[in-house]
């Protein structure tokens, strides 16, 4: 059974909760990433803040004429109630629980403090490569048969 740990990406970019929002803007083009997980100094999860949450921020304000992105800090919107999982738990668990949710990442927990993070993206490309190493040995079968 394939553990959270060994899928896990564990350089995570985070932000704190007290950054403004737009410098969350700036890190989720900059890193080409749907969301950052919201840490405190000690590494503990306190949100994440997505896209999502950043459109729907701004579509409150989009009749403004002057339309100030520095509205406040990524605490204030971020996503507070998160599903979390821990390393030891099955990639079976987790692409269930991605695969039923809106969200597109789940946070990785060890003692509280965030250790890494797996997304959508991550369990599709470690199935697709599974599957590519099946035709590979499938392949190597075939050419000892024949």
């Amino acid at each position: 059974m394939v553990k959270a740990k060994e899928l896990m990406n564990t350089g995570v970019i985070t932000i704190g909760p007290d950054e403004d929002i737009c410098e969350a803007m700036r890190m989720m083009a900059l890193n080409n990433i749907t969301g950052l997980p919201v840490v405190d100094t000690r590494g503990a999860l306190l949100g994440i803040i997505t896209e999502k949450d950043v459109l729907v921020l701004l579509c409150n304000r989009i009749e403004e004429t002057d339309l100030d992105l520095s509205v406040g800090q990524v605490g204030e919107f971020m996503t507070r109630r998160v599903i979390c999982f821990g390393p030891e738990d099955s990639l079976q668990n987790i692409a269930e629980c991605l695969s039923t949710q809106a969200f597109r990442r789940v946070p990785i927990l060890e003692n509280g403090k965030l250790v890494g993070i797996i997304s959508r993206r991550d369990v599709i490309r470690y199935l697709r490569d599974r599957r590519q190493q099946g035709d590979v040995m499938k392949d190597n079968i075939l050419e000892l048969l024949y």
